[in-house]
């Protein structure tokens, strides 16, 4: 037995050494494992070494049966939690209440902004911000939150990371391809700022969940593809009487808006009814530049950088359209409609 503990610990050692990848190392430790078995094979029956095999080798099979066992109850354990959307614990201990050094520094750039100053950096460190989906545009809208030092971030997606989104959604790696989205983009915010609180649930936002999960945020901002989860954000947002910061984009041109009912228009105020199969093609469908939704998903976060800050004039009541084949920006009003059937 002390042989082969030793045999194990100098394969161990050899792959640490040679930074060889872990499951590298158990890969060789099976084998030194199944060579020591065999080795014993070849031995006579009632050989001192055979009786000694022949005990260490069920002492062996043991073990590693009840490692399969832990090891495939994790893996089950894991596929439910992501199936089920249920948060995973953050990787970094709870904040302080009061900024150290660290944070001061970190966000010395915003404090000293006359718009944002000490107080606006507090708010937005107490701010609790919900991000409907981790794609084009969720993408450098976390990014930014998390940067900016938001507190409680919370992002909701029930797509995996694929290939074809990495010409644009930026937060997410090629390693991180057939990983839930939320769980990526988890993980590179808090790679970026440990300070922060990411709260992902890998699931599809629906009528069952959508009322308890907005309620306990500030403020959401919509980036999903998809109309019928569009409206249904914003119809549980005008219930709640929470802000809505809504952007939307297609080929070369991106829109972007704060709703916020009753005292402005809400998001069906604007869009009363989805756009035809031509007009409201995904970018899957109809293409997208790959740096809009970088564009166009950074005014997303700068708007609720300004929004909890109370910085400047928002987009409350205003749709600003940017148009990057011809680099343009047109700002249209949006009226509050009476006839509205959300918040009218």
């Amino acid at each position: 037995m002390i042989i082969l503990v030793l045999m194990w610990a100098a394969v161990w050692g050899i792959g640490i050494a040679t930074k060889a990848p872990r499951q590298q190392r158990w890969i060789m430790m099976a084998v030194v494992t199944v060579a020591w078995g065999g080795l014993q094979l070849l031995l006579e029956d009632g050989h001192p070494a055979k009786v000694t095999a022949d005990s260490l080798t069920r002492s062996v099979v043991t073990v590693g049966f009840l490692a399969v066992i832990v090891w495939l109850y994790r893996k089950f354990l894991g596929r439910m939690v992501d199936r089920a959307g249920v948060e995973k614990p953050a990787l970094t201990p709870a904040r302080p209440e009061q900024m150290g050094e660290a944070e001061l520094n970190r966000y010395a750039r915003h404090i000293i902004l006359r718009e944002i100053g000490g107080l606006g950096q507090k708010a937005l460190r107490e701010a609790k911000v919900l991000v409907v989906g981790a794609g084009g545009l969720g993408s450098p809208a976390l990014q930014y939150l998390a940067a900016a030092g938001v507190g409680t971030i919370g992002v909701i997606d029930d797509d995996v990371v694929e290939s074809t989104n990495l010409q644009r959604q930026v937060i997410h790696t090629d390693a991180m391809i057939d990983t839930p989205k939320v769980h990526s983009a988890a993980a590179a915010m808090r790679a970026q700022n440990p300070f922060v609180d990411v709260r992902p649930y890998h699931r599809r936002l629906t009528d069952e969940i959508a009322e308890d999960l907005i309620a306990d945020y500030d403020l959401v901002l919509d980036g999903c593809d998809d109309m019928e989860t569009r409206y249904l954000v914003n119809r549980i947002c005008v219930a709640q009487g929470k802000p809505l910061i809504s952007a939307a984009l297609t080929q070369w041109e991106g829109q972007i808006g704060l709703y916020h009912a009753p005292s402005g228009p809400c998001y069906s105020c604007v869009f009363p009814q989805a756009a035809n199969a031509v007009l409201g093609a995904t970018c899957a469908e109809a293409g997208v530049a790959g740096p809009l939704p970088g564009v166009v998903g950074a005014m997303m976060a700068v708007e609720a950088v300004k929004h909890i800050c109370g910085a400047g004039e928002s987009l409350a009541g205003r749709l600003m359209i940017y148009d990057a084949l011809y680099a343009e920006t047109r700002v249209i009003r949006a009226q509050k409609r009476a006839d509205c059937a959300v918040c009218g």
